[in-house]
Formats: structure tokens, C-alpha cells, sequence
């Protein structure tokens, strides 16, 4: 496939050009999970569909690692190409695949050998236990496949090849959804059955992402070196999209166990439909984070800083469309989102439809604040975009779950994103404001290979 010059190309028409291939890219990936939900839920019952919401927080964890190393990695690897060091760019490439690795290889060792201590962190109750045990299996097995997902994504497309980046993706993701048909439906396999339909769509992406490797604009190539400082580098600069990953299961971990304190298992098959809804909304927002990520790594390394804001200033005005859109979704049709998951009981139904229109008024600010975050940290600005980060994914929502309730109720639980999101929002927009004030000109800290 043919290469799009990031440093040369109209702003406009290599935001697009990337645009649709990572959305779609990150979109089908949540269908991974989506398409698990909805068969579970229609074919299995609401017990399977709140035993998967329980060990959504392990996916996480697995797709997080893999963005650590291959966003962190590429957005190092763009900047580099972008200042013409090949060379040093093919060493981020090479220290970002040892640590997917490394990472790969312990989540598996770790999850096995302590999987029944792990189920009990997580919430699992004897009502659960049937259903939990023979997905979770299969999820913790199938770790390093899901490391190496994220992790193949983030350089394929990065390296200028966002079509075959979408065509792994989707091709996995179609193969997941056929499988989850036959697994539960057709085979009544049951939730072993839908795991095994997800690790086999993830497998799939992995060996078409693999391809690039063999293609003539291949610059993914490594060379025999491992650098500490560059595993630092990678980690500082991946470390806001791991967050970013990893706190939508801290929230779903701490959301769960507050639910099942103030209401039941009724709340967390509530926050099933919440969630599952928001990884969509999640999956919108990194995709067009991720299309402007190189266009703004790479013109940044380039020093070309008019081309950077440009950039930049279309993400954000993107971002904030799908924000509004999709929270008048929510505000309008909770209802027939609710149905989307399952047949839902008069009490689910109840509590479901002003949770929903809770929970969805965040969207406009989160959208803002992936996208600043994302700026910062393809602008070589780590520690800024870690800041967001972690308030919106982990300071506030931690606080926000425990304080909120006491007050409100369960409906203080459904507010706490919304009140982080804001929160994080003000900070953000403070940032952005320096940002202009100073013209966009931080300085760069990474060094260049002698």
C-alpha cells in the first residue's frame, strides 16, 4: 500500500486519510468486546453478561500494556524519522518490541498462576462463578495475543500503512462476531465458547498486521541493540495511553464493587450496558487520536510547527463533534440502548435509563481531553499528558466513586465519570492556554544517537 508523506502532504488530506482507518480500526476493536456483550446477554443471560463486565478490567490491562510499548514506541519512532535518524528510530522500534515481550510473557505466567486469587479481586460471586471461571480462562491464556494486537496497531499505522492497520482490525473483528454466532448459539459452548471467538479475531489481527513486515515500505526493522534510557523514554512517553486504557477497567473494577454494595448484581448488569457503550465512544476517541498522533509526532520532530497546529486544531474540532453526538444519544434513547444488550426486567429498565443520561453528559469533555492529551504527548510533552491522564483515569474517578455516593446514591456512582471529566477539562483547557501563550514551543529533551 502505498505511503502517505506526513511532512509534505495538505494537513487536511493526511488527517482524513488517516482518519477513517483508525477510527474504523479502534472501533472494530471494541466490538471484540461489544459483540461478546450483546451474544452473551441475549444468548446466555444477564448473570454471563455481568461475569463478562467483571474481567473487562483484565482486557484492559492487556490492550494497555501493548499501547505502552507501541504507542509510546511510535510516537518516538515518528519524531525520529521526522528528524531524519533512521537509525534511532529503529532502535525505539526494537526496545518497544522487548518490552511487548517481556510484557506478553509475564501477563500470561501471572494470570495463570494466580487466576482463582485474581477472580476474587475482582468481585466474583458464587452466582458468577460458572461463568466467570470458563471466560477468564481463556482470556488470561490468550494475554500475550491481545498485547501484541495493541502493540502492532500502534506501529503499523505509525509507520505509514493506517489501511492494512484497519484491514487486521476488522478482519479479526468480523471473525469474532461469526464465531461468537456459532460458539454460543449454534455449538452451546457457552462463555469458554466466546472467549475463544475473541482470542481467535485477536489472532487473526495479529498475523495480518505481521504482513508489514514483509512489504517494500517496511521501516520497522530491528537492529541489535536494547537501550535502558530509550526503555524510559518509551515507557514516559506511553505511559498517558496505558493509563488511559488501563483506567477504563480500574473504573469498571471500582464501579463494580461499589454497585454491588448499594444495589446488587442489578447494578453492575446496568453498568454492563453503561460500559460497554462507553468502550464504543472510547474506541471513536483513540481512533481519532490516533490519526493525528503521527501527523503531529512526525511535523513536530520536523520542526514544523504551523502544521502541527493545524493538525491539531482539526482533532479537537473532530473530537468534539462525536462528544455532542454522542451524548444526545444517550440523553435521547436510553431505552433502546438498554435493549441493544439484552431483554431487560422492569428493574433493570428502571435503573438503566437515568444512568445512562447520568453518565453520557461526559462525553464532550472527555473527547477534549483525549485529544489535548494526545497532543502533549506526540508534542515530546509526556508529563502533561500523564497529568491528564491520571486525573481523569484515575485521582478523580477513585475519589469520585466513594465521595458522590454519599450524597447522592447510586446515581452519585453514575456521575462520577461525568464529574471527572469536567473536573480534568478545566485543567486541561489551563494547559492549552499556556500552550498558546508560549506559541507552541517546548522544549525537546530527546537526545540523538551518536
Amino acid at each position: 500500500m502505498k505511503q502517505i508523506n506526513l511532512l509534505e502532504a495538505p494537513v487536511r488530506q493526511a488527517f482524513i486519510s488517516y482518519l477513517m482507518p483508525s477510527v474504523s480500526a479502534t472501533l472494530v476493536t471494541s466490538i471484540y468486546i461489544l459483540a461478546d456483550t450483546v451474544m452473551i446477554g441475549r444468548g446466555i443471560g444477564a448473570a454471563g453478561m455481568a461475569a463478562l463486565n467483571l474481567l473487562l478490567p483484565l482486557y484492559s490491562v492487556y490492550f494497555g500494556l501493548g499501547m505502552l510499548c507501541g504507542v509510546g514506541g511510535s510516537v518516538l519512532f515518528c519524531f525520529e524519522r521526522g528528524r531524519g535518524n533512521e537509525k534511532a528510530a529503529r532502535g525505539y522500534f526494537t526496545t518497544a518490541l522487548f518490552m511487548a515481550v517481556v510484557f506478553a510473557v509475564s501477563s500470561f505466567c501471572l494470570c495463570r498462576t494466580f487466576f482463582d486469587p485474581l477472580l476474587v479481586l475482582l468481585g466474583n460471586t458464587d452466582s458468577m462463578t460458572g461463568y466467570a471461571r470458563p471466560y477468564g480462562l481463556v482470556l488470561v491464556t490468550a494475554a500475550p495475543v491481545f498485547v501484541f494486537s495493541s502493540f502492532l496497531q500502534a506501529f503499523v499505522r505509525n509507520d505509514g500503512a493506517p489501511r492494512l492497520a484497519m484491514a487486521g482490525v476488522i478482519s479479526g473483528g468480523v471473525t469474532n462476531v461469526i464465531l461468537d454466532y456459532v460458539t454460543i448459539y449454534v455449538l452451546k459452548w457457552g462463555m469458554g465458547g466466546a472467549a475463544l471467538s475473541t482470542a481467535a479475531g485477536s489472532t487473526l489481527t495479529v498475523l495480518i498486521l505481521s504482513a508489514h513486515f514483509f512489504a517494500k515500505e517496511n521501516h520497522l526493522r530491528p537492529v541489535p541493540t536494547l537501550s535502558l534510557r530509550k526503555m524510559r523514554e518509551i515507557i514516559s512517553s506511553g505511559l498517558a495511553s496505558f493509563l488511559m486504557e488501563v483506567s477504563s477497567g480500574l473504573v469498571t473494577f471500582l464501579f463494580n464493587r461499589q454497585l454491588l454494595a448499594y444495589v446488587g448484581d442489578i447494578g453492575v448488569v446496568v453498568y454492563g450496558i453503561i460500559s460497554n457503550t462507553a468502550l464504543v465512544v472510547l474506541s471513536v476517541s483513540n481512533g481519532i487520536a490516533q490519526a493525528v498522533q503521527p501527523l503531529l509526532a512526525m511535523n513536530f520532530g520536523a520542526g514544523k510547527r504551523a502544521r502541527v497546529r493545524e493538525a491539531s486544531t482539526l482533532g479537537i474540532r473532530t473530537a468534539l463533534f462525536v462528544g455532542v453526538l454522542f451524548m444526545a444519544v444517550g440523553l435521547l434513547f436510553p431505552t433502546p440502548l438498554s435493549h441493544l444488550f439484552l431483554d431487560p426486567s422492569p428493574e433493570v429498565l428502571l435503573m438503566a435509563v437515568p444512568a445512562i443520561r447520568l453518565y453520557f453528559i461526559c462525553f464532550p469533555a472527555s473527547e477534549w481531553n483525549i485529544l489535548c492529551s494526545a497532543y502533549f504527548q506526540s508534542t515530546v510533552r509526556p508529563g502533561i499528558s500523564l497529568t491528564i491522564s491520571l486525573l481523569r483515569g484515575v485521582v478523580l474517578n477513585s475519589f469520585f466513586v466513594f465521595f458522590l455516593p454519599v450524597f447522592f446514591g447510586v446515581n452519585g456512582i453514575w456521575l462520577t465519570v461525568t464529574a471527572s471529566e469536567f473536573l480534568t477539562a478545566a485543567v486541561t483547557a489551563f494547559f492549552m492556554k499556556k500552550e498558546l501563550t508560549h506559541n507552541g514551543a517546548p522544549a525537546i529533551t530527546i537526545e540523538n544517537d551518536k
